[in-house]
């Protein structure tokens, strides 16, 4: 099922689910937990649930370092 499309306000304010994130940056869930686990991931949102988050704006942080390093 689509969602609806989000606006370019509310988009910096999006959360991304692991599986979202990880479609977004070809990678597997492995990879993204490995990169967690040796504090090289985006930074993530825990909720009560346990289930993991990222804010569209820390990806986006996240990956302005990662250019910057290269």
């Amino acid at each position: 099922m689509r969602r609806p499309p989000i606006s370019a306000t509310r988009r910096s304010e999006a959360k991304l689910t692991v599986d979202e994130l990880c479609e977004e940056l070809r990678i597997s869930r492995s990879t993204f937990y490995e990169w967690r686990q040796k504090g090289r991931a985006p930074q993530c949102v825990k909720l009560p649930n346990g289930s993991l988050r990222v804010r569209r704006s820390d990806l986006e942080n996240w990956l302005s370092d990662c250019e910057a390093a290269a």
